[in-house]
């Protein structure tokens, strides 16, 4: 079976599983499914690869992915790497290998992508979670954001095959299932209709979770839900990123602190025993300290329990990027802070 290394999200984490089954036949042959969310997840896709050519120095090495999307060039040009497919071509990876790799790169444009893969995945090795991609692509275009360059616009799993993959997984013995993309409140026709419809129609699915939720996008659709349904869990990972309105708008998200503070009250009153993570980024292009000081007290305010916390990475090819920027050195310090706030 062809070795398979995961970088970043859990749709990264869900492809892989595809990719693995579909090379379950091949030898010597290692597949790097990559990141490219900052610069940092970047070089450090890079220096795995490097670090695989050398321990394995007669393997074939084949990199995937969004940095294989974004920066396919300078993968291409590693010595180490024998094939670069992009995102589109990942879901035919088989076709591309079977070609004896007739031309190194194979990144096409991602935005002409109109489809999902629609492989049913058997299982998911080493996992007591199984996820399960329900959408692909971003249609929106936060600031700092170098996701939907490597993913494409918005396209949707039809329910059929969500239905029928779930069911291969509980088959499979898997519990707790994670519906997750790249941002899948924006699943299409509705993706509270969609919950509705799971739950509906599997009512011995013992738990569904979900990827990061946007909260803009979360509605009393969903809301409701969570008072009908049982099986679904109590765990909330929200986008959120700043708790300052200033920030929020530059960034270009469609939510404010207020209604942060809103969906937690309403969804804990609810369900008292909900617990809520969130993604913030610290040190955002000219993020003052009253604007971090705000982020500091939403997380008080929300009564967030789980803190990603990420110092601001410049994207080159983004509106941020072009911002005037903060040091480095204050981004990560006010990084500490928040991920200390979050341990206490």
């Amino acid at each position: 079976m062809a070795e398979v290394i995961t970088f970043g999200c859990r749709i990264n984490a869900y492809e892989s599983e595809v990719i693995k089954e579909k090379l379950k036949n091949y030898d010597k042959l290692i597949v790097v499914n990559t990141c490219a969310v900052t610069g940092e997840a970047e070089r450090q896709c890079r220096q795995a690869i490097r670090k695989l050519k050398r321990e394995n120095p007669d393997a074939d090495i084949i990199v995937t992915g969004c940095a294989a999307q974004i920066n396919a060039s300078k993968i291409t040009d590693m010595p180490e790497v024998t094939l670069v497919l992009g995102n589109k071509e990942k879901k035919e990876i088989e076709k591309y290998i079977d070609g004896i790799f007739a031309d190194k790169k194979q990144v096409s444009d991602i935005f002409a992508d109109d489809n999902c893969d629609d492989y049913i995945i058997t299982g998911f090795e080493g996992r007591q979670k199984a996820f399960v991609q329900i959408q692909q692509g971003c249609n929106h275009r936060c600031t700092y954001c170098i996701v939907p360059y490597a993913r494409g616009r918005n396209r949707s799993v039809p329910e059929e095959l969500i239905i029928k993959q779930i069911r291969e997984l509980l088959n499979a013995g898997f519990k707790d299932i994670c519906l997750t993309g790249v941002d899948i409140c924006s699943y299409e026709p509705s993706f509270p209709d969609l919950v509705k419809h799971i739950l509906e129609q599997i009512p011995e699915l013992p738990v569904l979770n979900f990827g990061s939720l946007d909260p803009a996008a979360i509605d009393d659709n969903f809301i409701n839900l969570l008072q009908k349904y049982n099986n679904i869990g109590n765990y909330f990972h929200l986008s959120i990123q700043s708790g300052d309105n200033n920030v929020l708008r530059k960034m270009g998200r469609r939510h404010n602190r207020e209604k942060i503070i809103e969906l937690c009250k309403k969804i804990r009153q609810i369900r008292p025993q909900t617990r809520f993570g969130a993604d913030f980024i610290c040190g955002f292009p000219n993020e003052t300290d009253e604007a971090f000081e705000n982020t500091c007290k939403l997380v008080a305010e929300a009564e967030l329990n789980k803190l990603h916390v990420f110092p601001y990475s410049e994207r080159s090819g983004t509106p941020a990027a072009e911002m005037t920027q903060i040091p480095m050195e204050k981004r990560r310090y006010r990084a500490a802070i928040l991920r200390q706030l979050s341990e206490e």
